[in-house]
């Protein structure tokens, strides 16, 4: 996918249908004179509902369908025909999608399976026609209830990656070069930082046909809880990932100080990801001979570690055991 085509946060306005009115229409035929109401109740308005399509990867369909409009209910009719429902409008969105309020932020839903579905905005009620209100004391009520307003009002619609492994290292950390190996994916690869600027997702194949998904999340740097770097823009990504696998390159200044920067920029994004199960992986280790290894894991002897290379295939294998074991 062209970096340029991932889009994982639009701002919409929507507005769902206006419910019609119902019918005042007295009943008046050839031989019944008098028939009494027999008008019928008005269609209510379309909504608007969001729909997972788990071949939809992105919100770019939406980033430039600013204006969602649904259809309007038609008016009931004589011998107590209720009029149509308004047209309401499916957007399909990626399973992994929020909606929220643009003006108070606040969560409306989450949609995270394929072919669920919501209503985002639910259209008005159509209104009841003259039969409803038929008495012992009205006999021929010429009167009907109006239709209620639709919903109206701009909303953010917000894509969380759903895999099972998420990547989480500084830039060039080798995070792409890993997820190109176990997987078929084929993420932009370079030496420098931010070669990655969309989420990258592989699924990785295990014994026996198994598999796990693994993204490849944007490189973090300090304060990116901040919104520095990429910050905000990626770090909600790693909330729908059901396991962390930190990377630490081999060449790093310092091993354990990298690695709790990293712990710590999470934790003051969201301290709920830190409840999360969580592994350390050494990257590039083919620069290292056993001596440094073993400086290194002394080092990080507290945290479960373990050192692998993307380039040689060093403990590859064993690293897809560390996180199948993890997974399941």
């Amino acid at each position: 996918m062209a970096e340029s085509n991932f889009i994982d946060y639009v701002t919409i306005y929507c507005k769902s249908g206006r419910g019609a009115a119902g019918s005042a229409h007295l009943r008046r035929e050839k031989f019944v004179p008098k028939g009494g109401p027999d008008g019928g109740d008005g269609g209510r308005g379309g909504h608007i509902i969001l729909e997972g399509n788990r071949h939809r990867w992105t919100l770019l369909h939406l980033k430039y369908r600013k204006h969602i409009k649904a259809g309007n209910g038609v008016p009931g009719g004589s011998q107590q025909k209720t009029g149509a429902d308004g047209k309401d409008i499916i957007l399909e969105v990626p399973p992994g999608t929020i909606a929220r309020d643009a003006e108070t932020g606040e969560f409306l839903l989450e949609v995270t399976k394929h072919k669920e579905k919501y209503i985002l905005m639910r259209g008005g009620k159509g209104g009841l026609g003259n039969s409803h209100f038929k008495s012992s004391v009205n006999q021929t009520p010429r009167y009907a209830q109006p239709g209620e307003q639709g919903e109206e009002g701009w909303k953010i619609l917000e894509l969380k990656i759903l895999a099972d492994v998420g990547l989480v290292a500084f830039p060039s950390a080798g995070k792409s070069t890993l997820l190109s190996v176990v997987s078929a994916a084929k993420p932009k690869i370079a030496d420098y930082p931010f070669t990655t600027l969309t989420p990258n997702l592989g699924i990785v194949k295990y014994k026996e046909q198994k598999s796990f998904v693994m993204a490849d999340i944007p490189g973090i740097i300090e304060g990116a809880h901040e919104g520095k770097g990429l910050g905000l823009r990626f770090l909600r990504h790693i909330e729908r990932n059901s396991m962390i696998l930190f990377l630490v390159p081999a060449d790093s200044a310092g091993h354990l100080g990298e690695y709790n920067i990293l712990l710590g920029e999470l934790k003051k994004y969201s301290p709920e990801l830190l409840d999360k199960p969580r592994f350390l992986a050494v990257s590039k280790a083919d620069l290292l001979d056993e001596e440094l290894m073993q400086e290194i894991s002394e080092e990080l002897k507290d945290i479960p570690h373990l050192f692998f290379s993307s380039v040689t295939g060093y403990n590859i294998p064993e690293l897809k055991d560390k996180i199948w074991r993890i997974l399941n």
